[in-house]
């Protein structure tokens, strides 16, 4: 089976399965738009060990097939993508991420294709050190929003796993005045769970931006401080 037909056969099973009722579940949720087959966990499940385990299917043709599923609207065909990369993990390389990171252009158009490629995918290729700070540099200013996002998001998990918090801060201090929501809210989640781990490091970049920095930031950044704590961070009045 080609890229082509794996396509065609996921389309179809999302058209003959499509259930608005998920789709109504989850569409308040995205402010962009949320266009989906609305098919269950269990469902898209079946799908992946189907394509996974076609006669002859290697993870050169699932790492290609991934690319035009990403092209799709359709939300599960990028979840799809994800999980045909999970399931042959063992094989990647660099050229993985050099997949996931033309996605992006090709159809990532939403927080939550983002925040999975970022948690499961990207997180993944830190472990397996074939991503680093100065490869994906380039995502802080990419095109997309979303790949903007993912340039900090990526940074949760293993920055959570460091005792040096400065290479991390760096990385993403050139992002504090990106102009995208999904931005701000992306740099707010990281602070914010840096906080936990390092309050003393994390607040002093706080003051340093609370006057210049979108509020947005500050409110996802804070979010878990006493509210004695938060009013240090409000923007001055002048």
């Amino acid at each position: 089976m080609n890229t082509r037909e794996i396509f065609d056969y996921i389309h179809s099973f999302g058209t003959e399965n499509s259930n608005p009722v998920i789709v109504g579940k989850y569409q308040r949720y995205f402010r962009e738009g949320y266009d989906a087959y609305g098919l269950s966990k269990e469902q898209v499940d079946a799908l992946v060990q189907h394509i996974v385990g076609l006669p002859g299917m290697n993870p050169g043709q699932l790492q290609a097939a991934t690319l035009r599923l990403v092209a799709s609207p359709k939300y599960e065909m990028t979840v799809i993508s994800i999980r045909l990369l999970l399931e042959v993990k063992k094989s990647w390389t660099a050229e993985t991420l050099e997949t996931v990171e033309q996605w992006f252009s090709a159809g990532i158009t939403n927080w939550a294709q983002t925040d999975y490629i970022c948690g499961e995918l990207m997180n993944l290729f830190f472990k397996k050190g074939l991503v680093s700070l100065a490869s994906i540099e380039p995502w802080r200013t990419a095109e997309n929003k979303f790949q903007r996002r993912a340039a900090v998001v990526s940074l949760i998990k293993p920055m959570k796993l460091s005792t040096d918090f400065g290479p991390w801060f760096d990385f993403i201090e050139p992002m504090m005045h990106d102009p995208e929501r999904v931005v701000h809210q992306g740099l707010g989640w990281f602070l914010r769970e840096a906080w936990k781990k390092q309050p003393g490091f994390t607040e002093p970049f706080l003051l340093k931006y609370r006057n210049t920095a979108p509020r947005l930031i500050f409110q996802y950044a804070t979010e878990k401080m006493t509210t004695e704590g938060k009013e240090r961070f409000r923007k001055e009045k002048i």
